[in-house]
């Protein structure tokens, strides 16, 4: 049989099945017994019902999207006591240890240890050290902060926060990061820093 032929029969053969199930469909006593005002409320209803869904469905996407976004993340351990190890300590002068999680970086100054939170005191832009310069920089309105976190230059109003620190007899050291217990401070005072073993 050629491709035409088959084409045709099957033309041919779909039409007389589509009008036999119409026929079929029409002899359903439902079908027969259905008025037509009937089926316009059914219509309706599928109608309210299609868009009360829809609506719901986005309506309880956008609360989960809400939840989620104002769900709170807490990351890392920010607000606890954190341990830094002996070999972190930098030497007198040396560069600041940063350590991430706590959000501090420790300095050794000849009057001992401190832990200076990284926090601008201006606005709260995260303050980074500059090596090649040996001061701290707040990158976002450019105040300036000495070694010890003493104020040099800048919009900011006095030295950066500094948090309790505890050295351990095996010369690491526990800094608290609690906010409540970060100290605030105008100027760098030799009490500032907590002796360090040498």
């Amino acid at each position: 049989m050629t491709p035409l032929l088959r084409t045709l029969a099957g033309m041919a053969l779909g039409s007389v099945l589509s009008h036999l199930t119409a026929l079929v469909a029409g002899a359903h006593p439902g079908s027969l017994a259905e008025s037509p005002a009937r089926k316009l409320r059914s219509r309706r209803s599928f109608t309210r019902n299609a868009a009360l869904g829809a609506v719901g469905i986005v309506t309880a996407q956008i609360a989960g999207g809400f939840v989620y976004l104002l769900w709170p993340n807490k990351s890392g351990g920010f607000g606890g006591t954190f341990p830094v190890a002996a070999e972190n300590v930098p030497e007198v002068g040396g560069a600041p240890y940063r350590f991430q999680e706590g959000k501090f970086y420790v300095v050794q100054t000849e009057d001992g240890v401190e832990a200076l939170y990284w926090k601008c005191v201006h606005l709260g832009c995260t303050v980074p050290y500059i090596e090649n310069r040996q001061e701290f920089i707040c990158p976002c309105h450019g105040s300036v902060y000495d070694y010890n976190g003493s104020r040099i230059s800048g919009p900011a109003a006095r030295a950066l926060d500094i948090m309790p620190i505890t050295v351990n007899d095996d010369g690491s050291l526990s800094v608290d990061t609690n906010p409540n217990t970060v100290v605030e401070r105008t100027v760098y005072t030799p009490e500032d820093a907590v002796p360090y073993p040498a």
